[in-house]
């Protein structure tokens, strides 16, 4: 028997659950300013979500943010029990958010009012860290009336409409990723080493493929988001892979090894796939449908999140504290802002090229002295959200970042 608390107000209908469009795209061809900047009580590693102008943001101090896009100002908060790793779902009237206290909860977005939650089989346990370098948890998404996230060794299904458990499938070990659905298909990682393509209608497993692992990473474990395009599906796992594995029949069409690092966060654009790396300190572009390398950009440092993709310009941040501009086409980068924590701390850290001082070795003993650097550096570990002329960071130091600046369509 699964131990389940459920409880959802059911009398909204279907349209009411159907997500709005962004602004129009536009680039930021110039250098932004700083509009404004709001600082939650703790680090952020999740990733801002803007909807209708508002921004909505977790907070490693256990609140969720609703902040005026214009101003920053606070339009509400609400404390959950547990840090929030991962990005809310925004639906037209509802946004849905997964706390690691183990509640999945929906909200009016105007006011914040809860008016229902599902509580995961195992509550907080759920959603603990795996090691001291697992920081997301699973951001949900909805397709239909049926919203689907990872908790725990479990991916969920529930509707949203009903406020019923439709089903789960048991992994073998955490399954920390954002969900990705294409057609009848959900796809998500595992650190077991998985990759998993699961039917959505009856959450029977169709394929999982299986990293190579690597000897330091010996499960190769699938901690970056997958993406689907082009027929594929993309994930990039901890034994330093990349892996395009064909969406029907689980068989790697290609993959790319990174030398020196992980390579997670992925953002596909038409035809090129976008994928920042963590001690390779770059990121690459690659054709979709053969792998081949278009570009690389170093970026001086390490890249946990994914690209906001503008007309012709993406925009990702590095775990030193900096937001690039990059042209999609060439790589080059159009500029570079360095927050204000990078702007006064990463000397303590850094050489002025952004490599380790001589004594990093002294300075970092512990997985928790390579925390204290990224919150002094202001570490971007989410990927950027744009909205017209509006660019929203988040930081490691607990601030909100607002960018905006001369564009062109």
């Amino acid at each position: 028997m699964l131990l389940i608390s459920l409880v959802l107000i059911v009398n909204q209908t279907f349209s009411q659950f159907m997500t709005n469009p962004v602004s129009e795209s536009v680039d930021l061809t110039t250098k932004p300013s700083l509009v404004w900047k709001f600082r939650t009580n703790g680090p952020v590693v999740g990733s801002p979500v803007i909807d209708n102008g508002t921004v909505f943001i977790g907070s490693l101090d256990s609140s969720l943010y609703a902040l005026d896009l214009s101003t920053g100002k606070v339009k509400w908060k609400f404390p959950t029990g547990g840090a929030i790793r991962s990005s809310v779902c925004v639906t037209s009237k509802r946004l849905f958010l997964l706390s690691s206290d183990g509640f999945l909860y929906r909200m009016d977005k105007d006011s914040g009012k809860v008016d229902g939650f599902f509580q995961t089989m195992n509550g907080y346990m759920d959603d603990r860290q795996n090691d001291y370098a697992d920081y997301f948890n699973s951001t949900p998404v909805i397709v239909d009336s049926t919203i689907y996230f990872g908790s725990g060794e479990d991916i969920y299904a529930i509707s949203i409409t009903g406020g019923y458990l439709l089903w789960t499938y048991k992994t073998g070990g955490l399954v920390h990723t954002r969900p990705a659905i294409s057609q009848n298909w959900l796809y998500a990682g595992s650190f077991d080493g998985n990759l998993y393509a699961i039917n959505i209608r009856t959450g029977n497993l169709a394929w999982k493929f299986k990293t190579t692992g690597k000897f330091t990473f010996p499960k190769g474990e699938v901690t970056g988001n997958p993406v689907v395009g082009a027929g594929m599906v993309f994930a990039g796992a901890r034994d330093y892979n990349l892996y395009a594995i064909d969406m029907k029949g689980g068989f790697c069409n290609w993959m790319k090894q990174f030398p020196s690092g992980w390579a997670l966060p992925i953002t596909v654009n038409d035809s090129v796939i976008y994928v920042g790396s963590s001690d390779d300190r770059s990121l690459f572009a690659f054709d979709i449908h053969t792998g081949r390398q278009v570009w690389q950009t170093p970026a001086g440092f390490n890249i946990f999140g994914g690209c906001a993709i503008g007309s012709k310009i993406g925009y990702f941040g590095t775990l030193a504290g900096k937001v690039h501009a990059v042209d999609l086409t060439t790589g080059k980068l159009v500029w570079t802002f360095e927050l204000e924590s990078y702007t006064a701390n990463h000397l303590a850290w850094l050489k002025p090229n952004d490599t380790y001082r001589a004594d990093i070795g002294q300075l970092i003993n512990t997985p928790l002295d390579m925390l204290v650097m990224y919150r002094q550096l202001g570490g971007i570990f989410g990927t950027p959200a744009l909205d017209g002329d509006h660019l929203v960071v988040a930081g490691y130091d607990g601030w909100i970042y607002c960018f905006s600046g001369e564009t062109k369509k």
